[in-house]
């Protein structure tokens, strides 16, 4: 694993998770109270034994350079890094990256002095745990000059994937980018066949690319000076890749979730909480999940009821009622406060007693949840303040609303409080 060199594509604008991503980049969203989505593809290296890792940047880029920066300090006596690279303009290339082949494209003068055999090209928006070296161990012994991890998915949703067909010894014969109608029903195969045994009730029947590549280093290079013009690997590189070099498949049997919507962010981050065993654990001894080191005192719960929630470290919750939420870093809950069904975010800073005090005098609710404040299925961004007797509960079954000014907005019957709203006292949404 000395030989692999890891990039992680930072992601591009994330509209889809808007209005979550309107002040960071995908892979900077909080993720189980305490994590960032980054997280997860660089704790996976890190236990993979890849410690050369670049992290690509463009858009609203500065939490997660910050995070990155802080987080991830590895000791000079172990020949590795976590390093950023932003997007920039050069006398040879004016533009800013154009898809995730043109990311690697130009930053391939930046990688040359690494001398890595191969690179393994991740992304920085997936809940999954996988050991590389077992990815690595198959590219290598196929004598592969490019390998993609691949999942079965079923028809439904089988046209937001770049779909494949292999051969019998798993190399990759044909490659299509989110097909429809005929095409998509051009590229179903037997999934049975590949080991499932339980496909047909999944109704699985696509072989789906995950996104996650190993080129070997000349491979890649040959690929973006052949095809100047092409600037993404699923849509573009991969199909005249086939035609070129041989392309094999992987096929990951573990849980994998790409977090592109708001609904699939809210889903994996509450089957987090799910009894007794969710199908994504961070209680894993043998593969930890990294994240930034805050030394926040335990959390302090008095007189309150909790259901199959997570509880982050910092928080004071007071005489609460908590069922199957998150509750993130610093939360602050009051008197008769009501969560169900709510990823909460935190705060990244705390509030003294008075500056509480100040706040409340003024009519401006403190940061975190007030007294007798009821929130359910709902998104509560970071420092967000919500006041006493405020109703969060989409009463009108909502599913759809842009409400940026009043601080909140719905997205498939999702809540989403903004990041820093203010919900003043007796609020009802």
């Amino acid at each position: 694993m000395q030989d692999v060199l890891a990039i992680i594509l930072g992601g591009g604008r994330g509209e889809r998770l808007y209005p979550l991503t309107k002040l960071r980049a995908k892979p900077a969203l909080p993720l189980a109270g305490k994590y960032r989505l980054i997280d997860i593809p660089v704790s996976n290296c890190i236990n993979s034994d890849i410690r050369k890792i670049f992290v690509l940047t463009q858009f609203n880029s500065a939490s997660l350079n910050r995070h990155v920066s802080t987080t991830y300090c590895f000791s000079p006596f172990m020949k590795g890094f976590v390093e950023i690279l932003a997007a920039q303009q050069t006398t040879v290339s004016p533009d800013w990256f154009q898809g995730t082949a043109d990311a690697v494209r130009k930053i391939l003068w930046v990688i040359e002095p690494q001398n890595a055999n191969d690179l393994l090209i991740l992304a920085g928006d997936h809940l999954y745990k996988m050991d590389y070296r077992l990815f690595m161990k198959s590219h290598r012994e196929t004598n592969a000059d490019v390998s993609i991890a691949v999942i079965p998915v079923a028809e439904a949703h089988a046209s937001s994937f770049g779909l494949m067909k292999i051969d019998g010894d798993g190399r990759v014969v044909e490659f299509k980018e989110k097909p429809t109608g005929v095409a998509l029903e051009n590229m179903k195969v037997n999934t049975t066949s590949l080991g499932f045994v339980d496909a047909s009730a999944w109704g699985t029947s696509y072989l789906a690319s995950m996104g996650i590549y190993i080129f070997r280093r000349e491979v890649i290079a040959k690929l973006l000076e052949k095809y100047p013009q092409h600037t993404d690997f699923g849509k573009h590189l991969i199909p005249e890749a086939i035609n070129d070099f041989k392309v094999q498949s992987y096929i990951f049997r573990g849980y994998w979730e790409d977090i592109g919507t708001i609904e699939s962010f809210y889903r994996a981050n509450l089957a987090l909480v799910k009894q007794p065993n969710p199908d994504f654990s961070f209680f894993d001894e043998q593969f930890p999940i990294y994240t930034r080191p805050r030394f926040l005192p335990p959390s302090k719960i008095l007189n309150s009821k909790i259901e199959q929630s997570m509880i982050s470290e910092g928080c004071i919750i007071r005489n609460a009622k908590i069922v199957n939420s998150i509750i993130g870093i610093r939360t602050r809950m009051e008197e008769n406060s009501h969560a169900e069904n709510v990823l909460m975010m935190g705060a990244d800073y705390y509030q003294s007693d008075s500056e509480r005090a100040t706040d409340l005098n003024n009519g401006i609710p403190a940061i975190g949840i007030g007294e007798n404040s009821v929130i359910r299925k709902a998104i509560i961004d970071k420092n967000a303040r919500i006041g006493r007797n405020v109703k969060i509960t989409n009463s009108k079954n909502r599913q759809q609303a842009d409400c940026e000014k009043d601080g909140y907005c719905i997205r498939n019957g999702i809540m989403i409080i903004i990041k820093g709203a203010i919900l003043h006292d007796n609020t009802v949404i």
